[in-house]
């Protein structure tokens, strides 16, 4: 029987390419995006039609923690089997200390951590009752290192780092495992967020002065849905291109 992984933030980037990879791995899938989209739905379409898997779209604001619920609910109540749940949706936000209100703050812990936390809630208690399952959260090498600039952002994927970690022990007697995936820079829309100057300094600080491709996180992804990855849990997957 083929596996189901439910994923967030699927209309583009890392999350886009994510989804073409599960198919194209016979993986049925669960996309969560903001609003109906007719390309994304076409390019689902196609996917279904050349891999022979299921795809499903479902609708939701990461900063509506109501909607998210009427979403996900449904799927707890049916006892649906999620094999995997990949918490990729996110926001990048820069700004200094100073420069950054309390409402973007807000915003920004709302999206990348509050937000992942209760759709991990709300799977997780389907994987525990079917006892099997593996959560992927998309951290940040953001997370990791400190630069100034980032408070808002690196604070969000530290705590979502931490959280990794902290559910990955309490989850793991239930047969379920979480890890996440700590990015450096991705030729994505998120990753061009920085200035050019900021960009050229990120890429001079790894060893292989490039940005990184979508392909290759997901790949990661990918790696840690597997039965490959069978016996790891609570680690952090860091993709940054050697940072020095």
């Amino acid at each position: 029987m083929s596996k189901t992984v439910l994923i967030t933030g699927c209309n583009r980037g890392i999350g886009r390419e994510a989804v073409r990879l599960f198919a194209e791995n016979g993986y049925n899938l669960i996309c969560c995006i903001r609003q109906p989209n007719d390309e994304f739905a076409s390019f689902t379409a196609t996917l279904s039609n050349e891999h022979g898997v299921e795809i499903e779209t479902i609708y939701f604001d990461m900063t509506d923690e109501a909607g998210i619920k009427a979403a996900l609910t449904p799927l707890v109540k049916e006892n649906r089997k999620i094999d995997v749940l990949v918490n990729n949706a996110g926001i990048a936000s820069g700004g200094l200390m100073n420069m950054t209100s309390m409402a973007k703050l807000k915003e920004v812990f709302q999206i990348n951590f509050f937000s992942q936390v209760l759709i991990t809630q709300l799977v997780s208690k389907l994987m525990i009752r079917h006892k099997s399952g593996s959560i992927i959260n998309m951290c940040s090498i953001g997370g990791i290192e400190t630069n100034p600039g980032y408070l808002s952002y690196g604070s969000s994927k530290a705590s979502l780092i931490w959280m990794t970690k902290s559910v990955a022990k309490e989850l793991a007697p239930f047969g379920v495992r979480v890890n996440g995936v700590a990015p450096g820079l991705v030729d994505t829309d998120m990753g061009n967020y920085k200035n050019e100057i900021e960009i050229q300094k990120t890429l001079n600080r790894t060893a292989m002065h490039r940005f990184g491709h979508k392909h290759e996180i997901a790949e990661v992804i990918l790696f840690l849905a597997s039965d490959k990855s069978s016996f790891m849990t609570g680690q952090i997957l860091i993709a940054d291109g050697g940072r020095m």
